[in-house]
């Protein structure tokens, strides 16, 4: 048997890898982590870090066009993108500067270049081939094409957008999911014409019916038209603009469209299939509880795992990994229990079940919605929306709000689901006031039959 090179080789250096590199480094354990671009990954370079960057930005240009409703005389004079950019990509630099401070401080050997998984628990780099005593596979997600949809200047991706040289006077966004509702949020901020169009019958439909409801009834009331159970045919780039065509033969035309139908693992063409790891047929990694692929010795963490494609999902992956090879009895946080949010205007938030999925597997399942049109600082801040608790069996098990800033408030939410709650042990904490914390509070007195600011 071939000497390992080190105690741990990570292939890919995104959320769930650079997490599991820190662990194992900080628990003793020699790590040689392999990436083609720059570690952090999606996340902090095309995803999550510059697309809230970009959605913080549009907020402030929507707090100007409504200064003059709080006795502020201001106008927005221009918008400059490039500017806006800067800002971007000064925010990923300082983070990734302290993330490879980070990785050269724990001693980490950091390995550029593409890795290809090379069998046993061993990756080739070039002509260098690293072996571990364990391996863990993190190679991530890249945007899902779409048949008839050939992408390119103006057919985007939600990569390309991120770099597109100018905010488009009329775009449409093909998915109805957290990306599309993002950049939705954002382009309209910023003066566009916005169509959703999307396959399924609601936005966002991995959450709440309720949810969903309330973020359609929002985006429709600032102007953005939804399209739902609406399938694009075809789309082309007529070279200066994309005409694009539905499954109802109705046409539509604009200088942009956003290609926003989810994202898909990527594990083709690294040598996984060849050397014996099971893909399923979406090309997930096939994983056991405690994320161990079919080969002895390997890991799969992150977004190559099926399951809700979250940087703080992979993040908590790769420490759980790095614990077991460290010889450590841990646990993974359950999927359900994992916070979600979208950084659309208003946020979407949420944590546990739904109440569909709750009446399915649980037999007294009750719902009380508690609206911020009755919560102080919400008013104050103009942030319309509401809370939805769910209980089952007199604990609760599914928090769901919809309102500006109540990603905010997931992390409270977290505890509560994750605790095993009952209604009445939220109902009797202080919040403090004015906050917008407050509504979780109301929200479970109104579930505990005890509501103070709410109609009976």
């Amino acid at each position: 048997m071939t000497a390992a090179d080190c105690d741990v080789v990570v292939l890919g250096g995104g959320s769930g890898g650079y997490a599991a590199a820190l662990r194992a480094a900080q628990l003793g354990m020699s790590v040689t982590l392999v990436e083609q671009d720059k570690v952090g990954g999606t996340c902090l370079h095309r995803g999550c870090i510059p697309t809230k960057a970009l959605a913080h930005i549009a907020d402030v240009v929507d707090t100007i066009g409504k200064a003059a409703e709080l006795g502020i005389q201001a106008a927005l004079a221009d918008f400059d993108l490039a500017t806006a950019r800067r800002h971007q990509n000064a925010i990923v630099d300082r983070l990734h500067h302290g993330l490879q401070g980070l990785i050269s401080s724990r001693g980490i050997e950091v390995v550029s270049g593409v890795g290809h998984y090379a069998g046993g628990t061993g990756v080739v780099v070039g002509s260098r081939r690293i072996t571990g005593r364990g391996l863990i596979i993190a190679t991530g997600a890249q945007p899902r094409g779409l048949p008839g949809v050939e992408l390119g200047e103006r057919i985007l991706t939600s990569d390309s957008a991120l770099t597109h040289p100018v905010v488009p006077d009329n775009v449409v966004i093909l998915g109805g999911g957290v990306i599309g509702i993002e950049f939705a949020s954002i382009w309209s901020h910023l003066g566009a014409t916005v169509t959703i169009v999307e396959a399924l019958p609601r936005l966002v439909a991995g959450e709440d019916e309720w949810t969903s409801t309330m973020i359609t009834r929002a985006m429709t009331k600032r102007g953005i038209a939804v399209m739902t159970s609406t399938v694009v045919a075809s789309a082309i780039d007529t070279g200066s603009t994309v005409r694009i065509t539905l499954d109802n033969d109705t046409q539509l035309e604009a200088e942009a469209l956003l290609v926003a139908v989810g994202r898909r693992p990527r594990t083709s063409g690294i040598g996984l299939t060849e050397h014996g790891i099971g893909l399923d047929e979406q090309g997930f990694v096939r994983v056991d509880a405690q994320l161990r692929t079919d080969v002895p010795g390997v890991f799969a963490v992150g977004d190559i795992v099926s399951g809700p494609q979250l940087a703080h999902r992979g993040f908590q992956h790769g420490v759980f990994v790095a614990e077991q090879l460290a010889g450590n009895t841990t646990r993974l946080v359950p999927e359900a229990h994992i916070p979600r949010v979208a950084y659309s205007t208003p946020q979407v938030a949420s944590v546990g079940f739904t109440e569909k999925a709750a009446r399915q597997q649980f037999s007294s399942v009750r719902a009380a919605v508690y609206d911020l049109a009755g919560n102080a600082k919400s008013l104050i801040l103009g942030a319309a929306g509401a809370v939805k608790v769910i209980s089952a069996d007199d604990t609760v098990v599914g928090i769901h709000l919809v309102g500006d800033r109540v990603g905010e408030l997931i992390g409270e939410a977290q505890l509560i689901v994750s605790w095993g709650a009952q209604p009445e042990d939220v109902a009797d904490l202080i919040h403090a006031h004015p906050t917008q914390n407050e509504a979780l509070g109301e929200a479970h007195l109104a579930l505990a039959g005890r509501a103070l600011h709410a109609p009976r």
